[in-house]
């Protein structure tokens, strides 16, 4: 598995590791895990890179386990954190878990020799007494060490609980529960679990003599400094419900020239020169966003299917690509109807012939009729991306796939009429 480590390095995963994991991975396969706090029942883009590096694991002939953190999510990491995290109840945590497990069966095989285990640590945790838990994982540790930690000592200032000081002790006690019944020996995790991943290395060594490893991935910022996974509109979530595949795809999109060719490296299984052949070419023209395009396809494929991903992009061109709308697909179009203001009309108003500044009023790309007639006069509007001008009345014959009618103000303001 010595290709793992280099595959891992050359598309910037590697942000530090335990010493001699290179010559583990030298003997053979490895088991090893990543843990998700079900926070929420629905992972997002930030939790990407941990997915993949599990991903790429498994690729290398490596198990990949996926912990759920049903019983660390009661308690709340404080890793990265300010303030204490709100304590969710069992009942919530559970349902989140149960939410992410669906997910991350999208990333790896659960089929094979080196098929993906998936386990939920409420149900070793929830069964721990607390008298075992300080005599065989508390004894084990200082409070000076733990103080070293960068997730405890980040936090002196502000204040942290004894719970979530324990934190790190209950992850460890996971890294040993996984060594020890699952033949675990190497956990992956962001950067800012690099204390904790490392507490659970020292308690394997203490308790079994054994040697395990750990490896962290960095913590990603956009070229411009920006914290990874966001958009306007907050985090940017796997589930559809939360983040239509359409803004999942726009978001992709949108990522700035300098990050592009990084981002195909960590997000997507297209091979190293592959990726430097379209960096080539995007820096050779980046208004063709090139770069941009292949990303948002490949990860929303990934997340959502290609179907879905083929749709969305056409349905992006339509509106930002100059693809011209009669050729789109009543699923195209019924993507787009989902992401921009829609006025429903019945077939009959339709046939009868609807005057367009009704329309445009109705769709609110004007406030007044005549606001639209102004706008009609110099031209402003278009009907399925033909200008239109104030005589317009729309028919059946506007229709497009039977049901809908694209109208536009300028070049960034839409509004579809659907019939039926």
């Amino acid at each position: 598995m010595t290709a793992l480590l280099a595959e891992l390095t050359a598309r910037g995963f590697v942000a530090d590791l335990t010493p001699g994991l290179e010559e583990r991975l030298a003997r053979g396969p490895v088991i090893g895990y990543a843990g998700f706090d079900p926070t929420s029942d629905s992972l997002h883009v930030g939790n990407l890179v941990p997915v993949m590096g599990l991903a790429w694991l498994q690729r290398a002939g490596g198990t990949p386990i996926v912990l759920v953190g049903g019983g660390t999510g009661l308690i709340g990491d404080p890793s990265g954190k300010r303030a204490e995290r709100p304590m969710l109840d069992t009942a919530q945590v559970v349902a989140n878990a149960r939410g992410i497990e669906a997910q991350l069966r999208r990333f790896v095989s659960f089929e094979g020799k080196h098929g993906a285990r998936v386990r939920n640590n409420l149900e070793w945790l929830g069964e721990l007494r607390l008298v075992d838990f300080l005599r065989d994982v508390g004894k084990h540790f200082t409070v000076s060490y733990m103080l070293q930690k960068e997730s405890v000592k980040s936090r002196m200032e502000t204040g942290i609980s004894f719970t979530e000081f324990t934190y790190m002790l209950a992850q460890a006690h996971d890294f040993w529960h996984l060594h020890r019944h699952e033949g675990c020996e190497l956990q992956v995790g962001g950067s800012d679990q690099w204390g904790n991943i490392t507490a659970g290395c020292e308690l394997i060594s203490r308790r079994e003599g054994q040697q395990v490893h750990g490896l962290v991935f960095p913590l990603l910022t956009t070229g411009s400094g920006a914290k990874f996974g966001k958009s306007e509109d907050g985090n940017v979530w796997l589930d559809p419900a939360k983040t239509s595949p359409y803004k999942f795809y726009q978001f992709w999109l949108n990522q700035e020239d300098a990050d592009v060719e990084r981002f195909l490296k960590l997000f997507t299984f297209l091979p190293l020169d592959g990726i430097a052949a379209i960096g080539q070419r995007h820096r050779a023209d980046p208004g063709k966003r090139e770069g941009q395009r292949r990303l948002a396809a490949e990860v929303t494929a990934l997340v959502h299917g290609r179907e879905t991903a083929d749709r969305v992009a056409a349905a992006s061109e339509v509106l930002f690509g100059g693809q011209d709308i009669a050729t789109a697909t009543g699923e195209v179009l019924a993507v787009l109807a989902d992401e921009i203001p829609v006025h429903r009309v019945t077939a009959s108003a339709l046939t009868g012939g609807m005057p367009l500044v009704d329309a445009l009023v109705a769709g609110g790309l004007a406030a007044t009729k005549a606001e639209a007639r102004r706008g009609l006069e110099q031209r402003s509007y278009s009907v399925n991306g033909q200008k239109a001008d104030g005589n317009r009345s729309l028919g059946a014959t506007d229709l497009l796939a039977g049901r809908f009618v694209l109208l536009q103000k300028g070049k960034k303001h839409y509004a579809m009429l659907v019939a039926g």
